[in-house]
Formats: structure tokens, sequence, C-alpha cells
């Protein structure tokens, strides 16, 4: 990836550095990460994509660690039919200079976060 668009996974992925996979994992880490940030009504357009065509986006499997689950990423390409919409959704918010998603590394780690910020609640 590129120094310029690996900071943000909305752009890289129009620049074709990421895959309809990793974009989904990013914005949806971002969208349930950080509820008090202000993303989740900007991300909102791509998230409804998703959840129409890639439900189930982590799978949630027993552990004997606590909270007793961890989550992983669900072993299921995005349908290409839909990516056609979710490139339109990442164009219509790219230009918005206040949205800043975190960069992609590490992302499972996030989401297990996230998850267990929920569930520990």
């Amino acid at each position: 990836m590129s120094s310029s668009s690996s900071a943000n996974p909305l752009t890289a992925y129009l620049a074709g550095e990421l895959t309809a996979e990793q974009l989904v994992a990013a914005v949806t880490a971002a969208y349930y990460g950080d509820t008090g940030n202000g993303k989740r009504e900007t991300l909102r357009p791509i998230i409804e994509i998703v959840d129409r065509a890639h439900p189930g986006v982590v799978e949630l499997t027993a552990s004997d660690q606590r909270p007793g689950f961890d989550v992983r990423m669900a072993e299921r390409r995005f349908p290409k039919r839909y990516e056609g919409e979710l490139r339109e959704a990442v164009q219509r918010i790219v230009g918005d200079p206040s949205i800043s998603i975190p960069p992609t590394r590490g992302i499972l780690s996030r989401i297990v976060a996230a998850i267990r910020k929920v569930f520990s609640a």
C-alpha cells in the first residue's frame, strides 16, 4: 500500500489497494468500535450495504478465556454484485475531511476489543 492512502481505508479502497473484504473489516471496526466519535452516522450508508450484502461479518466462537468467546472474520467473500453500491457509498463520504478511519493493520484486534467492550458493559 502506498503511504498516502494507507492512512485511510476508504481512499485505499478507491485506489484499489484494499479488497472489499478488507474495507468491510475496517469500516465495521470503526463503526462499532468507538461509538462516541461521531463516525457512526457518516459510516452508516456503508454499514447498511454491508448488512444487506454481507450479514455476519464476524463470527463468535467459544473460548476458554474471558469473556468466553473469540471473534474472527467470517470466511466469506463480499458479493461482487454489491461492490458497485459499496464503491458509490465510499465515494460519497470520502470527500468529507472530517472522516478518518484508522489503518487496517490490527483490525481483527480492534474488532475483538469492540465486541468484548459491548459484552462487558
